[in-house]
């Protein structure tokens, strides 16, 4: 159940959604202008909005502005008789989450007041998590069991293999092993393998002395000597060369160092977290890992998933890259459009979270409102989602456009996908009598983002 504010100047449109939004166990208030409204919003607590835009008096636009100059988490739906793309764009680029065309289905207004008051849920139950590691953002499932791996192994001496793909946060990961280990207070040491020439690894990671090698012009402490008494992140693990794994080994086994050149043991007391996005199994078969290594550093092996099989952190971490670059690029981009948002949910991140945050770096850089519009994402990959229908044939369809092969190339892929794109939502929306809800459970996307593309392709229900 919500809380939720009716705002109309037309009392029919009022009493219809006090009537509709009470039946499905709200509670619903009423107000007839933008005076009462904030009136009201000052002194209850609501948890949604729902505001015409063309009023007499304050319009639903100045209206939207006020609540957000004093209640900036509120949300805002957005609703009017005039179906007008600028007042869409304006009202989204003012902080609406959402805008809704008279005369609309009960089925979609309910469903974006759902998703209104759901966002706010799931930003207060991440909160506690959140607090708890810093370091890493994330609410969903998998994340949450890493979490508790974390909580489980930090305060142990054990060594950890994390497993994950290029720009998951395996450093972030090791790095909260470690902030909540018993040695915090001591060095973390982070080492990228593949980063250290080869002729150079040895001498970086163990030291060396004065003249055991040209250039060798005074002691020299290693990477693990700086890490003694606390913890080394070994990154890329997989790319280190056969004799440093040897020599990798001996520290495990022995906790002792021998500098290039020195003749003298040096004991330390060392953590090691390995991380890779290789399949060190596979490295072992192949004769290009030691295997008696591997199980010395994969006494805990942990395994962070791609942000693929976590989608329920991308709002967060969307809210979160926000903030940060547009406090240092100096703009004032709080918010990402619900179509823009849909994007990303439905785009499969082959750069993980590093990709995720270069993306919004960017439309934080190229957008000129104050907040990201889906035009400002510009995405490398493509969301493969597979559609099943017999009746929607690739030679009926995906190469309609073109009348030959070598046509189709010309045409070139974002011409023939928007066109499968657009074909592929009016063959479902026949197929489902006109209905949004059900086209969109079909095509496997949301009904909001079903809704952008019918506006963007200019599709009539009629």
């Amino acid at each position: 159940m919500a809380s939720i504010l009716i705002v109309d100047d037309e009392r029919g449109m009022r009493d219809f959604l006090r009537i509709f939004l009470e039946k499905e166990g709200n509670s619903v208030e009423t107000a007839e202008n933008g005076n009462i409204a904030l009136d009201m919003i000052r002194n209850q607590d609501f948890e949604v909005v729902v505001s015409d835009i063309r009023m007499p008096g304050i319009s639903g636009i100045e209206l939207l502005e006020k609540i957000k100059e004093e209640n900036p988490d509120l949300p805002v739906i957005m609703i009017t008789a005039f179906a007008s793309p600028d007042d869409a764009v304006l009202a989204m680029k003012n902080g609406a989450f959402d805008y809704i065309s008279k005369p609309f289905n009960v089925d979609e207004i309910k469903a974006v007041i759902e998703s209104a008051t759901s966002k706010l849920k799931k930003s207060s139950s991440t909160k506690e998590q959140s607090d708890a590691f810093p370091e890493i953002i994330g609410k969903s499932r998998e994340m949450l069991k890493i979490f508790d791996m974390i909580r489980r192994i930090a305060p142990t001496p054990a060594n950890v293999l994390i497993y994950g793909e290029s720009g998951t946060g395996k450093e972030l990961v090791a790095r909260a092993i470690h902030n909540h280990s018993k040695v915090a207070e001591a060095a973390f040491v982070p080492i990228t393998c593949s980063a250290i020439p080869e002729d150079l690894m040895e001498s970086e990671l163990f030291g060396h002395v004065k003249g055991s090698f040209t250039g060798a012009i005074e002691d020299k402490p290693g990477l693990f000597m700086e890490a003694d008494k606390g913890t080394a992140f070994l990154d890329e693990i997989g790319e280190l060369t056969p004799i440093i794994q040897t020599k990798l080994l001996r520290v495990l086994q022995e906790r002792e160092i021998k500098p290039v050149g020195g003749t003298r043991i040096q004991q330390i007391s060392i953590r090691i977290i390995a991380a890779t996005n290789k399949i060190l199994e596979e490295e072992i078969s192949a004769g290009r890992f030691r295997e008696d290594l591997f199980y010395r550093l994969a006494v805990v092996p942990l395994r962070v998933p791609p942000l693929r099989e976590r989608k329920g952190d991308v709002p967060l971490l969307v809210e979160h890259f926000l903030k940060k670059y547009s406090r240092q690029l100096g703009k004032e981009i709080q918010e990402i459009s619900s179509y823009a948002l849909e994007v990303l949910m439905n785009y499969d991140f082959p750069g993980n979270v590093r990709e995720l945050e270069n993306i919004i770096e960017r439309g934080v850089a190229l957008e000129s409102s104050n907040i990201i519009l889906p035009e400002s994402l510009t995405l490398y990959g493509r969301t493969r989602k597979e559609v099943k229908d017999d009746s929607f044939s690739e030679s009926g369809s995906l190469f309609q456009a073109a009348s030959s092969e070598e046509e189709l190339y010309d045409l070139g892929i974002e011409h023939v996908m928007t066109n499968l794109e657009k074909k592929l939502i009016l063959h479902t929306l026949k197929k489902t009598n006109n209905s949004k809800m059900k086209a969109a459970e079909l095509l496997g996307i949301s009904f909001r983002s079903l809704r952008y593309k019918v506006k963007k392709y200019g599709i009539s229900l009629t």
